[in-house]
């Protein structure tokens, strides 16, 4: 079976060090084009995929007829705009979270993918990662009881960098957009639960929050829990995510940037029971992201996650910011 062809809008530093190697290095991926006005910005991807094609601008990249699917990650006040664009261009796309900064935008999307065939996602690697997947089977077959709460933790320090896309609100900066997708996609997968309360308090600087609690009732399958999540820009770099039951708990280290943030684990503690506890060093969550789309592209296989999933993060993120005023 052919590779698929991949092209990348922007030569953004998360592009380089991650997503396109993960494109570059992945089974049934082929790494073909790339869309930076800044030919010195092509240099570093070039050095690892010398062949290489380097486009202008993103609409000379869309019109490259080689290219089958296309990776976005531009700014999040862009991500509708090139994702519909791409999807008109008959591109698949994998475009990097939040894909929307509203989740009534989504819809647009949702009904772009339907109407052309084309597969279209959100770029979010957690669920290709088998720490996330393990957590996931445990709480569905019971392993911990019934869920009574949940906590995650994510944060990092980026005030010595006001320039950042991250710190700015015309760019859909912040640390819910950013991060919150995380603490609350992540939770809302592994469990299959939903908010049915929230309330949130959140702090802002130039615009853009930089520190928020979240605190929800969630319901789900069988169970009804509390959930407590605090995302931040402006605290020491923490990831920790515990879901705790009636019979047991599960603890989940670096459960975000898995490797690259720390060793990514999973303790699972019961009463009456050894204490386990699981490593996941060797998981490359990138590539088994872009290795999944492609199967889907190729094959029809499923992928785990939606745009519908994805409209449901951000359904909570805009109940966040709601609740936040």
């Amino acid at each position: 079976m052919s590779p698929v062809n991949w092209g990348v809008l922007g030569a953004a530093k998360f592009a380089r060090d991650h997503m396109a190697r993960a494109i570059h290095e992945a089974e049934g991926a082929r790494l073909h084009a790339l869309a930076t006005s800044d030919r010195a910005k092509a240099a570093p991807f070039s050095a690892f995929c010398p062949d290489l094609k380097v486009h202008a601008s993103y609409d000379a990249l869309l019109a490259d007829p080689a290219v089958e699917a296309v990776y976005i990650p531009l700014p999040n006040h862009l991500h509708v705009e090139w994702t519909l664009k791409a999807i008109a261009a008959g591109k698949h796309v994998l475009c990097e979270k939040p894909i929307a900064m509203m989740a009534g935008e989504i819809d647009a999307l949702i009904a772009a993918r339907d109407r052309s065939g084309l597969v279209v996602a959100e770029a979010y690697m957690i669920v290709h990662h088998p720490q996330w997947q393990r957590a996931r089977a445990l709480i569905s077959e019971g392993v911990i009881g019934r869920i009574r709460h949940a906590d995650a933790h994510f944060s990092y320090d980026n005030r010595a960098d006001p320039g950042n896309i991250r710190n700015r609100p015309e760019t859909g900066g912040g640390s819910i957009p950013d991060i919150g997708v995380y603490t609350y996609g992540s939770v809302r997968w592994a469990t299959g639960a939903e908010p049915v309360q929230l309330d949130a308090k959140i702090t802002r600087e130039n615009g853009v929050d930089v520190f928020a609690q979240m605190r929800a009732v969630m319901e789900g399958p069988a169970q009804r829990f509390t959930y407590h999540a605090m995302t931040s820009m402006r605290l020491y770099p923490r990831q920790e995510v515990v879901f705790q039951g009636e019979k047991g708990l599960i603890r989940l280290t670096a459960p975000f940037n898995a490797g690259v943030f720390g060793e990514a684990r999973l303790e699972l503690y019961r009463e009456g029971a050894a204490d386990l506890v699981e490593r996941f060093t060797a998981a490359r969550q990138y590539r088994n992201q872009v290795e999944a789309f492609c199967r889907s592209i190729r094959e029809g296989a499923p992928f785990p996650w939606r745009l519908e999933d994805a409209k449901g993060t951000q359904a909570m993120i805009d109940g966040v910011f709601a609740a936040g005023g």
